[in-house]
């Protein structure tokens, strides 16, 4: 769409977006220009890179892997960085009809014009979204109709793990952190164009995959059985790898990004300044994607957490702070953690939060300490399960007791509103499963009121569905279809409504089991899967992670129409299980895990045999330290943080 024989490459749009903004919702989320914000000249830099989160700015701004790559690419003299977010229909409408390209939001220029863009996926309901950007901005949807005046197209995040779905619109992805990884990926960029960009485009995505942890789908060939399932996934030269595998930063004290954040003008889902306190976890929750792919963990020191979150609020001007972690509370040092930072910001308006707690990792004095300068919010805890038994499929090493003594002391402490999370839909899952969260519910708020003596006790009771995840032990899994859970979710809900008493002072918050199913088919989806993907974006899917843009409808038709020639369904990729021998889609991109492992923790999960913590037991051979050469990094450092002192003069100058 970009109008190239008119224009300079890197000129901004502005002049011809500008009309349009009055035209739109919420034209702020793309004016730009926000505190931290950096433009730099576009004849200054040797590598343009774009970064796009593939959701709309109010959720991609805060997004915290972009804003870390933005600052470390932009700390580079020789390199620009600029952000892109997906544009409302609204906004699309009148690009199309103006022809005005998919724009960042610094500078206002063309996508289309930068050497890389890089897409930072954390759900693969934002596919569609992908499709929207590279359309608006000129790109050709399929990597192999590109040419060498077009960007290099990269995915990134915890979806990259498993890019099959997209791999005829990529031209590469990025397993693991990227602090690093974005750093080799310029270097290799900047010498092959220094050299002249011999070899074209094909030569740079070669120098690119030699680098064993860049994964490039055109260089490797996919062959089917007669019933559909792989039969291998090869390489198809000889220069490149038989696997690509993730990058892993060890040191998080040498990356203490974000240290300039980004102030929205609009909006956003979280305005605060985000501390990532430690990297992976080895909790061995079996759904849990983001635990598996990024072990080891890796703590950072309480002095870098204390140095971070001084400097970021003198930056941002936010008063809220983030600890941010899988499980914040598992910090070998979150007791000193969060004690010295109130002690810090005793009678402040700066207030600490935790995303959610686990329930045996809560305790009374860390709450208070989180709480010392800040309203009592509602608590969230994660069961995950409703019974014991499920718990034990998933290692979710909770019991009941476990929880409701958690939860009672959050009351008597002074909390008043308790939120709890489950998910339906679990492998080895029965009614009876789900309809003991009613019964957890009805027992939390009982135990509540009579330790309390208060009736001013609520608990909101969540449900999600469970989405079989690549490189989890539950990879194997079948889901549940959507009329399972439908059928559950519905029991549930008329199961804690059959006390009136206790019915009242409970939410209920769920999502149906159609979007989850379609997840589904794209977490495990292979590269029969894009065909699916670029049906449902002609047909009009966009924002398919917001449920009123969402439309199952229009997901089921797109595999009806395009998979069974195929000789595969939606089905075949969601409700299936799989076997051990099967190859998977993602089979030749290493995690670092031990797929016997892997197959060994999903047999234990059927038997209902719970696995340790790592981090305080022996290793129980994962495989993850010594294939990657890593290892796990725990304090306590002994080392302090020591409150600031800042002393005011009676003329107001410090």
């Amino acid at each position: 769409m970009s109008d190239t024989a008119t224009r300079r490459r890197g000129q901004s749009v502005f002049d011809r977006l500008e009309s349009l903004l009055p035209r739109v919702q919420k034209p702020i989320q793309y004016v730009g220009g926000e505190l931290g914000a950096v433009t730099k000249q576009w004849d200054d830099a040797a590598v343009r890179w774009a970064l796009m989160y593939p959701d709309a700015y109010e959720v991609g701004q805060p997004n915290q892997g972009v804003q870390i790559l933005y600052e470390v690419l932009n700390e580079q003299p020789d390199v620009l960085a600029e952000r892109t977010y997906s544009v409302w229909p609204d906004m699309e409408a009148l690009l199309r009809e103006h022809r005005v390209p998919q724009f960042t939001v610094d500078a206002h220029r063309p996508v289309g014009d930068f050497d890389l863009f890089g897409v930072s996926f954390s759900t693969e309901l934002g596919y569609t979204n992908l499709l929207t950007a590279l359309d608006l901005a000129g790109i050709p949807l399929h990597a192999a109709d590109r040419d060498d005046s077009q960007p290099i197209v990269l995915a990134g995040g915890h979806a990259a793990f498993n890019p099959e779905p997209i791999a005829d619109f990529l031209d590469a992805a990025v397993l693991g952190d990227g602090e690093e990884a974005v750093l080799e990926i310029t270097d290799i960029v900047r010498a092959f164009k220094a050299e002249g960009s011999p070899g074209g485009r094909d030569e740079l995505l070669l120098r690119l995959a030699r680098t064993e942890s860049v994964y490039v789908p055109r260089f490797y060939d996919v062959e089917y059985l007669p019933d559909g399932r792989i039969q291998r996934i090869v390489p198809n030269r000889p220069d490149v790898p038989f696997r690509v595998h993730k990058r892993t930063t060890m040191d998080l004290d040498a990356w203490p990004y974000p240290k300039k954040p980004l102030v929205p003008l609009a909006e956003t889902v979280h305005e605060r300044y985000a501390v990532e306190i430690f990297r992976g976890c080895t909790r061995g929750c079996r759904f849990c994607q983001a635990g598996m792919i990024t072990r080891p963990v890796r703590e950072r020191s309480i002095t870098t957490i204390g140095d971070m979150v001084e400097n970021g609020l003198k930056e941002s001007g936010f008063n809220e702070v983030g600890l941010l972690s899988l499980s914040s509370a598992d910090h070998s040092e979150i007791g000193a953690v969060a004690h010295g930072l109130a002690d810090r910001y005793q009678g402040s308006n700066v207030s600490l939060s935790l995303p959610s707690t686990r329930v045996d990792a809560f305790n009374v004095e860390l709450a208070e300490e989180l709480a010392r300068n800040g309203r009592r919010t509602g608590l969230t805890f994660a069961p995950e399960g409703g019974s014991e038994r499920i718990r034990k499929v998933i290692n979710k090493m909770v019991t009941e007791d476990d929880l409701i003594r958690t939860v009672v002391t959050a009351y008597s402490g002074g909390w008043r509103q308790v939120k709890l999370y489950f998910m339906c839909g679990l492998p080895t899952e029965t009614d009876e499963d789900v309809l003991q969260i009613a019964d957890l519910a009805h027992r939390v708020i009982t135990t509540g009121r009579e330790t309390t003596g208060s009736k001013d006790i609520r608990c909101t009771v969540s449900i999600g569905g469970f989405v079989p995840k690549a490189h989890t032990p539950f990879q194997w899994a079948a889901m549940a279809d959507p009329e399972t859970i439908d059928r559950r979710l519905k029991a549930l809900r008329d199961a804690i409504n059959s006390n009136r008493s206790l019915g009242r002072a409970i939410g209920y918050r769920y999502h149906d089991g159609r979007p989850s199913h379609i997840e589904g088919l794209l977490s495990r989806g292979d590269r029969r899967v894009g065909r699916v993907i670029e049906h449902v974006w002609r047909d009009g899917g966009r924002f398919d992670g917001w449920s009123e843009h969402f439309s199952y409808d229009r997901w089921v038709a797109a595999c009806d129409a395009e998979l069974p020639a195929l000789g595969v369904s939606l089905a075949w990729y969601t409700t299936r299980e799989r076997q051990q021998a099967e190859v998977l889609p993602w089979d030749h991109l290493d995690s670092g895990l031990d797929p016997d492992w892997l197959w060994a923790d999903w047999q234990d999960a059927l038997s209902e045999v719970e696995q340790d913590d790592c981090r305080w037991t022996p290793c129980f051979d994962c495989g993850v330290c010594p294939s990657l050469d890593t290892e796990i990094q725990i304090g306590p450092t002994g080392r302090k943080l020591l409150p600031l002192t800042v002393l005011f003069s009676s003329t107001g100058e410090s």
